[in-house]
């Protein structure tokens, strides 16, 4: 990359979850905040179906069929059609395009470094972490362990418990076990977690699949809700608590971000609230007393070691009411980079601005695979 050749980065979006349309948001200002002076930017999609899109405008040709697109304006309908005034149409392939002789698009050489950009399963999970570890492309964001980890809300509950990290009671069952024995399945949560609880997909992000179950009457709704997105499912015992988040950054030396607080528009910070309604109200930087603060953003730092996570992550925390418990709710190693998103906004407040935070993480990766290069 010398000469003063610009630094290709493929940003790769889109993908088979349920966080498709997220994911094209969060691409758009990813994309958006990288220098053009210093990067060249190749646009990566992939289908709801899976196939790969390169050349012309992916992201235009993917947010033709988003709904959040649509709400924002940017849709056009065609799900087909690739953007006006474009080079060429988005070429769909179902082989990763970084496997097709080595190239990044149009034939112009290589890619310096990927980031993805992909919310939930087939992205966040490990998946696209271990074929890029196989390609041999420096990525940001964690690897290919703390991804599937973080991804699995169950085995993280047992790593994180592992490490001493507080978190609220639940249980992890599976989709044939409630369909098996549902009357055994209702009377243990209501016996173990009682009422308010919440039902979760084990692997699932943006809170999709999530449903806040009040009483016996709603639960079975609530797991078959969660079994249509995944075969293994949490419940987790409700926590009267402040909702809190903070942002690190880093590899063996990770940093954490000021504390944000939400208050969600709904019950708690669903999908809906998240990225459709505006009346969640985020207070950055939280008011919380300095010594609390430091003792959560220590424990944000504590999770992010425990399960080897690198680049990012956004680490969700519950502050008790009553008792000033701090429990740990989950980590996201691929947060989100949407115009509301409080990764980069925490950052921001912390003092690195959005532009620069997306330098620092492309660093990030260099860096760990410069390293791990050194190993072999």
């Amino acid at each position: 990359m010398g000469g003063g050749r610009r630094i290709r980065v493929g940003v790769i979006f889109g993908g088979r979850s349920g966080e498709h349309d997220v994911s094209l948001r969060s691409a758009r200002a990813v994309m958006a905040a990288l220098d053009p002076a210093r990067y060249e930017v190749v646009p990566v999609g992939i289908t709801r179906e899976g196939r790969w899109l390169m050349g012309g405008d992916p992201l235009a040709r993917l947010e033709a069929g988003s709904e959040l697109a649509r709400l924002e304006g940017r849709a056009s309908g065609d799900g087909a059609a690739a953007a006006p005034g474009s080079e060429l149409m988005a070429a769909a392939s179902p082989t990763p395009p970084i496997f097709q002789a080595g190239q990044g698009g149009a034939g112009r050489g290589p890619l310096d470094v990927i980031f993805p950009v992909l919310h939930g399963p087939h992205g966040e999970d490990g998946t696209v972490q271990g074929m890029l570890e196989l390609a041999d492309i420096p990525y940001v964001g964690a690897g290919v362990l703390a991804s599937a980890v973080a991804m699995d809300k169950a085995i993280a509950k047992t790593i994180l418990a592992q490490h001493g990290i507080p978190q609220a009671p639940y249980l992890v069952l599976l989709k044939r076990d409630w369909l098996r024995d549902p009357e055994g399945v209702e009377g243990r949560v209501a016996a173990e977690l009682g009422f308010p609880c919440f039902v979760k997909p084990a692997n699932m992000g943006s809170s999709v699949g999530i449903t806040k179950v009040h009483g016996p009457d709603e639960l079975a709704a609530a797991l078959d809700l969660a079994a249509r997105y995944d075969r293994k499912l949490v419940i987790e015992a409700g926590i009267d608590g402040r909702e809190l988040e903070i942002s690190v950054l880093g590899n063996d030396e990770p940093i954490a971000s000021v504390i944000s607080e939400i208050e969600p528009a709904h019950e708690f910070y669903d999908y809906t609230a998240k990225y459709v309604d505006d009346g969640t109200v985020f207070t950055l930087p939280a008011k919380i007393p300095q010594e609390k603060a430091e003792e959560l953003r220590a424990m944000a730092i504590a999770a992010y070691k425990a399960i080897d996570c690198a680049g990012m992550a956004r680490v969700d925390f519950f502050l008790e009411r009553g008792t000033d418990r701090i429990l740990l709710n989950e980590i996201n190693t691929i947060p989100g980079f949407t115009a509301i998103s409080q990764y980069p906004k925490m950052w921001e407040v912390s003092g690195l601005p959005f532009p620069e935070l997306i330098d620092r993480l492309i660093e990030l990766a260099l860096e760990r695979h410069a390293e791990k290069r050194e190993a072999l």
